[in-house]
């Protein structure tokens, strides 16, 4: 893989290199890690690369690399950068013949998701989008439960995401991560619900199965002085008629990232927490509660597929992330083999869920800014169900 962004001082850029590198299928050969030449080339030595293949931008990396032989140039490209480059990276690969792997959110807007969409389209190459939390286990288990009809007809989903990490003033004067994140040029017209609140309705979608249809939002900027919201509640409907709540907050003093998804149906509910990710609680009508754990007895084959460790021993955060990188390699290698993919190989966050990320950002902006109490979200009629 080639990498765009994950320079000095970033914070996801390394978390994606380990990542990749987990699982042995995966060797980082070339990338442009910073808009600073200096620094870039300072990170490419840092990561062992060669001079020749650390680039100055990432419209020289995708010629350079287009230009060498089968078996040497990248094979598809990671993009690690601020929300406001990732649509022109990603087009500038496939317009070279590259497959795309991006950070969340996909685009800036969702104009530039919709023209993502239709290059994809036109090229056949393949896109991931790196929602990490969807890579988890005991996720992947609750994703087959409902699946199966276990709890019955869906009925409620509650979803929370409260961190604090932005919960005093001048954080962003300090913190790089914070200052881009608050910044619309940068992050475009959400700060907390386009990181983290994108992140729950993601992971609730994957879960039911059923899109989000309709929605009814307040946004807030609780600190004074701030442009953008760093804090939200929304009332959700599902396509399948169920009602939800997504609560996410950046200024939740002493939160760390303690997210949180119950799903309850007419014949039981779950229950799973990021805090103690290989634990999933299952609360039943007509029977005692039972809890489930990763690697261990009665798990489905998709959970299964995406666990490392014996019963008892943890995965985590990393290891949720590698699972989306070692599937999407399975997805590239079968196309370098002339097969098709293996369910396995598909179970990664692609352009439907870039879609629906960006319709859900702007719609709960829109939203809140109204005096309409529900607002229905575009139809994404090809890619809806996908």
């Amino acid at each position: 893989m080639g990498m765009v962004g994950g320079g000095p001082g970033a914070m996801i850029g390394p978390i994606h290199r380990i990542a990749a590198r987990l699982d042995g299928e995966i060797e980082l050969v070339c990338g442009v890690f910073s808009r600073n030449p200096a620094q870039s080339q300072e990170t490419a030595e840092s990561l062992c690369l060669p001079a020749e293949r650390s680039y100055q931008s990432y419209t020289s990396m995708m010629t350079a690399e287009a230009a060498l032989p089968d078996g040497e140039r990248m094979d598809f490209v990671v993009i690690v950068t601020p929300n406001d480059s990732h649509f022109a990276i990603a087009a500038e690969a496939l317009k070279h013949g590259f497959h795309v792997l991006s950070d969340k959110p996909a685009t800036r807007s969702l104009h530039e998701a919709e023209q993502l969409a239709e290059q994809l389209q036109k090229t056949g190459l393949l896109y991931g989008l790196t929602h990490t939390y969807a890579g988890y286990p005991m996720i992947k288990q609750a994703r087959s439960l409902v699946a199966s009809g276990a709890l019955g007809e869906v009925r409620k989903v509650l979803v929370e995401y409260p961190q604090g990490w932005l919960a005093q003033s001048g954080v962003e004067a300090e913190s790089k991560q914070a200052a881009w994140r608050l910044d619309p040029a940068q992050a475009g017209i959400s700060s907390c619900v386009g990181d983290i609140g994108s992140h729950a309705a993601q992971l609730s979608e994957y879960v039911c199965g059923e899109p989000i249809a309709a929605i009814c939002a307040d946004l807030n900027a609780v600190v004074e002085g701030r442009e953008m919201d760093d804090d939200a509640t929304v009332l959700l409907r599902f396509e399948n008629g169920a009602r939800g709540v997504l609560i996410a907050s950046q200024i939740c003093a002493g939160e760390e990232n303690n997210l949180r998804l119950r799903v309850y149906g007419d014949k039981g509910g779950l229950d799973w927490q990021q805090h103690e990710p290989n634990t999933l609680c299952l609360k039943w009508a007509d029977r005692p509660a039972q809890i489930l754990r990763a690697g261990g007895p009665g798990l489905s084959p998709l959970a299964l597929a995406n666990s490392r460790t014996p019963a008892g021993h943890p995965e985590g955060y990393l290891e949720a992330f590698a699972n989306h990188y070692r599937n999407f390699a399975g997805q590239v290698r079968a196309r370098l083999e002339g097969r098709d993919a293996t369910e396995v190989e598909r179970d990664v966050p692609g352009i439907a869920d870039a879609l629906r990320g960006m319709r859900f950002i702007e719609a709960t902006v829109a939203a809140s800014q109204s005096t309409q109490k529900w607002h229905h979200l575009q139809a994404i009629a090809a890619l809806e169900n996908k």
